[in-house]
């Protein structure tokens, strides 16, 4: 059988569908996970066929429709009953408006944006620019504030807030093609977690999803994060 080892050893295995990994940077941990759009299962969760609210990783992976869970992250604020807070659209039916104005607390901290997602493409937009180009969106979830517009960071983060807390969040490409998905690994302010997007990644447009219930599933470390029951979830199924 001695054949068989060397043909497992040079036969190409397939790439991992989402890349997770951990970054120091400065003077805090992150955790970045990054998906290839066009090749993988990019979608967002919130309930399942019979309107009941999906609330946990373990819940996207035993809805019926998936095979195995790749990647999940929370992805967007939510009220008590883990109704989404803003704009939320989810295999091309809109649940939820989208929301423009400011209000209390980090969602109504303007501009705050929006992540829509296609077959093959994501891209966050700040929200006054979404509704002015109304783009095609199967999946879209609204939060906020902006972490980085057009590559600048959001106008009012300070460097030397005292506000820190565990932070998750999304970049994506220029192009759309790539989306990076980011929790801190300990406490953060506004003004560091902005700094990784733009200085680390070089995204040009990031969008904070929440802060002290931030949590994040990634088969390939073996971690699971578990607490608070979920409202809307983006993930990567098989």
């Amino acid at each position: 059988m001695r054949w068989l080892a060397v043909l497992l050893l040079f036969w190409p295995l397939p790439a991992a569908a989402v890349t997770c990994a951990d970054i120091d940077y400065g003077g805090n941990s992150f955790t970045a996970c990054t998906v290839d759009v066009a090749s993988e299962n990019l979608s967002l969760f919130h309930k399942d066929a019979e309107g009941v609210v999906i609330g946990s990783f373990g819940g996207i992976e035993a809805l019926p429709e998936v095979d195995s869970l790749v990647f999940a992250m929370n992805a967007g604020m939510y009220h008590d009953d883990r109704s989404p807070v803003g704009h939320y659209r989810e295999d091309g039916v809109e649940t939820m408006r989208v929301i423009p104005n400011a209000g209390p607390g980090n969602f109504g901290l303007l501009p705050n944006g929006v992540l829509c997602i296609n077959e093959d493409s994501a891209q966050v937009y700040e929200t006054l620019d979404y509704v002015d180009r109304a783009p095609v969106c199967r999946d879209a979830t609204q939060s906020g504030p902006m972490l980085v517009i057009d590559g600048a960071l959001h106008p009012r983060f300070l460097p030397d807030s005292t506000s820190r807390f565990v932070r998750n969040g999304v970049g994506t490409s220029a192009d759309g093609g790539t989306a990076v998905f980011v929790i801190s690994n300990g406490s953060v302010t506004f003004h560091e977690f902005g700094s990784f997007f733009r200085d680390y990644l070089k995204l040009p447009n990031a969008l904070y999803f929440d802060g002290k219930v931030s949590r994040l599933y990634a088969r390939d470390q073996g971690r699971s994060d578990f607490g608070f029951q979920l409202g809307p979830m983006v993930a990567v199924t098989e």
